[in-house]
């Protein structure tokens, strides 16, 4: 069961969607929610359904205190590589805030300090705490969101559907198709990773 961060303090969640896609950017969210935000529905977004992600992000972005979302783009990825990405992406969100958090809670095991904010680390955080979880739905909702908007350029690769992740469907495009601007050049993008056509 989802748990609010005991503190006297204004804390935000923060997490981040796409970290091991193939295409498309990382995009991440920070949440800062009122004391008393609860939601039925709100779980880790990986074990929310599609309905109830879209359900929830209206009301996360209603209710919330504030919230910021940032995408960092595959250029960046490219050059500074996943992990920085995604943290950076997870900095750029915070920064979107309009009240600076007193503490950060962070999904995952790595992040760099934001400023002079304290922040805390939390394996599968988005299973464990309500502004995390709220930062998993709005990271999720608006990359796919970006996914899907994009698919309209590249219809072959199926990005509405498979959001950029290597599944056998997207990896059997790259190889009839190529590559596009959307793909992240750095990634082993094939497991026989053949030299691949760029197309712009």
């Amino acid at each position: 069961m989802l748990k609010k961060f005991k503190s006297s303090f204004s804390v935000a969640g923060t997490d981040e969607a796409g970290r091991g896609c193939l295409a498309g950017p990382v995009t991440a969210a920070a949440v800062l929610l009122p004391r008393n935000f609860r939601h039925v529905l709100l779980n880790d977004s990986k074990k929310t359904s599609l309905k109830n992600r879209n359900i929830l992000k209206n009301e996360i972005e209603r209710r919330a205190v504030c919230f910021g979302v940032s995408h960092v783009f595959m250029d960046e990825i490219d050059e500074i590589n996943i992990l920085n990405a995604s943290i950076l992406a997870m900095h750029r969100a915070i920064e979107k805030l309009s009240n600076c958090p007193e503490h950060i809670l962070v999904d995952g095991n790595r992040f760099k300090p934001y400023k002079n904010v304290s922040h805390d680390c939390i394996i599968k955080g988005d299973g464990k705490y309500l502004c995390i979880a709220a930062a998993s739905i709005l990271a999720k909702t608006h990359r796919d969101a970006y996914m899907e908007k994009i698919h309209e350029e590249f219809p072959m690769y199926n990005w509405k559907q498979n959001k950029g992740y290597p599944t056998l469907e997207h990896r059997a495009a790259i190889r009839e198709f190529g590559i596009t601007k959307y793909h992240r050049k750095s990634f082993r993008l094939l497991p026989e990773q053949l030299e691949l056509t760029f197309d712009s």
